[in-house]
């Protein structure tokens, strides 16, 4: 990582060994250098937290073993580098076992074996530090409320329930209609819970065909069966320390479902075709757009891991019951369209917010989503007018809540989009809408008379 800044202390008593140490690693302006002729000094400094320590092996006042113990009590992420005379295994073992990163023998190389050996710890210090800010990077963006965005009182339930999901590892069972974020929600949970800095592995049950979702959960040997060329770990062991998110739980199969609930109770897997048990941890996220109970009433689903995998219910509500959290949603998906594609900012009008809002979105949050981005892409100038918001051409109703009307007027522009859907049977469109046929032409009577 050539951007990676590093502080390097060199702990050498002799004194032009420690000015070629120093020379050497100063060649690089990346590096911060500074030096120590023996542990006493070195050790005062330590809590200034250097991130590559060059010791000698023999000081003055204590042996680079000792020296090395304390500094990894002080501070484990320190990269330790032994320099010493001697060539001794033993020694060198010994070092190894205690955390030290290299050991350098002083010869004429030293110089080019030192400036690799830096480099190659810079490499790695580099990566942690990218994946540390990528995780932090994660864990702000899965932050629940800004997930699962919007103030309506039943989405602020849905808050109350993350939040106490947050300090314990209990099961969490996410129910609710397709596209309403199930995934998003369990996410929000794992990171911002205690394993955030572990694993979050989704498996979709529907996605996996019913002969490989056993090896896919649980792993397998190499010539389990026919085309297992090696072996291959399970998504238990992937989301150790973690959390394993299954969704679509309500579709695994019957002959599975034992095999989960064992693993669920024992806390340990077995891998296909082998018989060794292996511990697992891992925190389960399940989700489903079925009611489990009335799966198992009907034998499809077995009682015992119902009741294993119950836990914290959590519901996800559908858009059309979040009232003004469309128009929050929707401005958010027109916002990030927008910076996505490098395009100025649109603005939803007002017209265009109240058809979403006339519309029940039976796909949810991600029909919405689709919607909007159409919306933005169709727009000419950056107001989005109704004309840019196209629903579902099936639903009669899709057009229906645009204008400010009185009640009369809505009943008469229902009853006339059932008429066009239902090819002007007016028979049909009373049973569908419970009134009578001659409340439909008394309402079309009084229209033309208007």
């Amino acid at each position: 990582m050539a951007d990676t800044h590093l502080k390097i202390f060199v702990v050498e008593d002799d004194e032009w060994y420690n000015r070629l140490l120093v020379h050497t690693l100063s060649l690089n302006v990346d590096y911060e250098i500074k030096s120590f002729p023996t542990a006493g000094e070195f050790l005062k400094a330590l809590q200034e937290s250097p991130d590559i320590v060059t010791l000698d092996y023999r000081l003055p006042d204590m042996n680079g073993l000792d020296l090395l113990k304390k500094i990894k009590e002080e501070n484990s992420e320190v990269q330790v580098i032994l320099i010493s005379e001697q060539n001794d295994i033993e020694t060198v073992v010994n070092l190894l076992k205690f955390g030290v990163y290299d050991y350098i023998v002083k010869t004429n190389d030293i110089r080019e074996r030192l400036l690799l050996t830096v480099q190659n710890i810079r490499n790695g210090i580099g990566m942690k530090r990218e994946i540390s800010s990528l995780r932090r990077e994660v864990h702000k963006k899965y932050q629940f409320r800004n997930t699962i965005m919007g103030e309506s009182p039943a989405i602020k339930a849905v808050y109350a329930l993350i939040e106490k999901a947050l300090d314990t590892n209990i099961t969490v069972i996410i129910t609710g209609e397709t596209g309403t974020g199930k995934e998003l929600a369990a996410k929000a949970i794992h990171y911002n819970s205690k394993r955030r800095n572990k694993p979050f592995v989704p498996v979709n049950v529907t996605a996996i065909p019913s002969e490989l979702i056993e090896s896919e959960l649980f792993g397998h040997e190499k010539g389990a069966f026919t085309g297992a060329a090696s072996r291959r770990i399970g998504r238990f062991e992937e989301a150790d320390g973690g959390t394993l998110f299954l969704d679509e739980i309500g579709e695994m199969d019957p002959a599975l479902q034992s095999k989960l609930l064992r693993a669920l109770q024992e806390k340990e897997i077995v891998r296909v075709g082998s018989n060794k048990a292996i511990s697992t941890d891992c925190r389960i996220i399940v989700a489903t757009n079925r009611n489990l109970l009335e799966e198992v009433k009907k034998g499809n689903f077995r009682e015992d891991l119902y009741y294993r995998l119950r836990g914290l219910p959590v519901e996800l509500p559908p858009l059309r019951e979040r009232g003004n959290d469309i128009l929050i949603l929707a401005s958010h998906f027109v916002e990030r369209f927008c910076a996505e594609n490098e395009i100025s900012l649109k603005k939803l009008s007002q017209q265009a917010q109240q058809k979403l809002l006339g519309y029940p979105f039976p796909g949810n949050i991600r029909e919405l989503k689709s919607v909007v981005e159409l919306a933005v892409t169709l727009s000419d100038t950056i107001t989005i007018g109704p004309e840019d918001i196209i629903l579902d051409p099936g639903n009669p109703l899709s057009d229906i809540m645009v204008d400010d009307l009185t009640l009369r007027q809505y009943e008469l522009k229902i009853i006339k989009a059932m008429l066009r859907k239902h090819n002007n049977d007016i028979k049909t469109v009373a049973v569908k809408l419970d009134i009578g046929i001659s409340t439909i032409y008394r309402l079309l009577r009084e229209e033309k008379q208007s």
